[in-house]
């Protein structure tokens, strides 16, 4: 048996390892929620043909990464330790973005598509980010708008919810109306919105469309001698967006702006997530193996390398994080990527 590892969590998997570092599952059972059926392999309503499935199938069981690739997911197999993490890939069944559509999630018990009629700004935080201080400005961002039909919904991409609860606690605790607050420990609601670093926020209308994709905004400007970023513009562009419907970008920008991953991001994930799992297994060597992986694989993803710091035992504030903002620096890889704000 092998362990499973996706964002929706943990399970055994019926498989044995081929010589190749690759893993066959019975063709006679569930794999990732899809049943083997005469015709293909099935989900609800949604069946892959038999002969599109047939490129992962042998006498023997079916490949289980060529699979996942069918059915728009990549897999990360680490045979030492006996066990597969799953992501969302880039392929037509893929569970992250498309053009215009906000994908949606539930997560602890509360869910975007249960925000439908109100415009809704998802602010991506974590602990291990200054943009931790901004929570409280965020929450009277809420305060003040959500009369006028915006939700302010604030998603920590903490590893561990322990880490993220006090300051969720602080931001609410002079609340007139609490945000609603998710801890997104598996990063699921990152990997469907691709996001690469804290902080970012996207903005979805009442009808369930990306009307602002991924952006670096702040709330507060503690930081703006490191970051640059204006809160003031950044407060007063979601008020024309909220108070006069202009959200400062028109469809075609939203779609020229929108980040949607690439192979090379999809995989990172996959090896960000077993790492995670490791980690929390007591297996940090292994774990820091798949977080070099990741690394390599997507070096400009901050979101994951240093989000996995406090699993790894280093420091997400010390000598780890200024040498990876030295290196980005020295790539030419920018650590914050704001959108046009009209003035």
């Amino acid at each position: 048996m092998f362990t499973a590892i996706e964002a929706t969590g943990v399970r055994e998997l019926d498989a044995r390892p081929t010589p190749d570092g690759g893993l066959l599952a019975p063709l006679d059972r569930p794999l990732l929620g899809w049943t083997r059926k005469p015709h293909g392999w099935c989900r609800g309503e949604t069946c892959l043909p038999a002969f599109r499935a047939a490129a992962a199938e042998t006498p023997q069981g079916v490949d289980v990464a060529a699979f996942a690739e069918l059915v728009g997911k990549v897999a990360v197999i680490d045979q030492a330790e006996r066990a597969v993490a799953f992501a969302d890939g880039t392929g037509p069944l893929a569970g992250g973005l498309t053009a215009g559509h906000a994908p949606d999630f539930a997560l602890d018990g509360v869910s975007l598509a249960g925000l439908r009629g109100r415009k809704v700004a998802i602010v991506f935080w974590a602990s291990w980010c200054g943009c931790r201080y901004d929570l409280p400005a965020w929450q009277e961002r809420h305060d003040e708008l959500e009369p006028h039909g915006l939700t302010v919904l604030s998603v920590s991409l903490d590893r561990t919810a322990g880490d993220a609860r006090p300051w969720i606690a602080e931001a609410h605790a002079a609340a007139r109306a609490p945000h609603p607050a998710v801890i997104d420990t598996e990063g699921l609601v990152a990997e469907l919105y691709n996001v690469i670093n804290v902080p970012t926020v996207v903005w979805v209308d009442e009808e369930g469309r990306i009307a602002r994709p991924q952006d670096t905004q702040t709330a507060t400007d503690l930081f703006r001698s490191m970051n640059g970023l204006d809160s003031a513009k950044s407060g007063e562009a979601l008020r024309r967006w909220v108070l006069d419907g202009d959200a400062g970008l028109d469809a075609e920008q939203v779609r020229r702006h929108l980040r949607v991953p690439t192979p090379e991001e999809s995989r990172a994930r996959a090896h960000a997530r077993l790492a995670a799992w490791l980690a929390r297994e007591g297996r940090p060597e292994a774990a820091r193996r798949h977080l070099e992986a990741a690394a390599a694989l997507a070096p400009h993803d901050v979101a994951i390398r240093r989000g996995l710091m406090p699993l790894t035992g280093e420091d997400p504030f010390g000598d780890a994080y200024f040498a990876l903002r030295e290196e980005l620096e020295r790539s030419g890889i920018p650590l914050y990527r704001p959108l046009p704000v009209k003035e």
